[in-house]
C-alpha cells in the first residue's frame, strides 16, 4: 500500500490482512529485520505450515516480500522482510476509497 490514497479494494485487502493477530505478530517480528521461515516460526511459537499461510497473505497484500537464498551447505532458505507501508485513515480517505470499490463483477461504483 504505497500510494497516498489507496483504492477501496487495496484498503479492504490491507485492513483484512492486518486484522489477524498472527499476521500482526509476523509484521512486528519482521520490523526488526529480515528472517527466514524456520527461525521466524520458532520465534513466534507457531508451526511453519501456519506461518507460511500468513506470510503468503501478507505478501499478496504487498506488506512483505520474499527472496530465496542458498546457504553455504546448499540448502534453499526463503527470507522475508516487511515492506515500508503506512495506513492513515480519515473519514475523507474512506469516502474517496469507497468510490473506487469494485463489486463482485469487478465494476467500480
Amino acid at each position: 500500500m504505497n500510494s497516498p490514497t489507496p483504492t477501496g479494494d487495496e484498503l479492504v485487502r490491507v485492513l483484512a490482512t492486518l486484522s489477524n493477530p498472527h499476521r500482526l505478530r509476523v509484521v512486528a517480528a519482521l520490523a526488526g529485520g529480515r528472517n527466514y521461515v524456520s527461525r521466524l516460526a520458532r520465534e513466534l511459537g507457531i508451526s511453519r505450515a501456519l506461518l507460511q499461510v500468513h506470510l503468503k497473505k501478507l505478501e499478496t497484500a504487498g506488506l512483505v516480500s520474499s527472496e530465496i537464498e542458498v546457504s553455504d551447505d546448499g540448502k534453499a532458505m526463503k527470507f522475508y522482510e516487511v515492506k515500508a507501508f503506512a495506513v492513515h485513515l480519515t473519514p475523507d480517505h474512506i469516502v474517496t476509497a469507497v468510490r473506487t470499490l469494485t463489486d463482485e463483477k469487478g465494476e467500480a461504483g
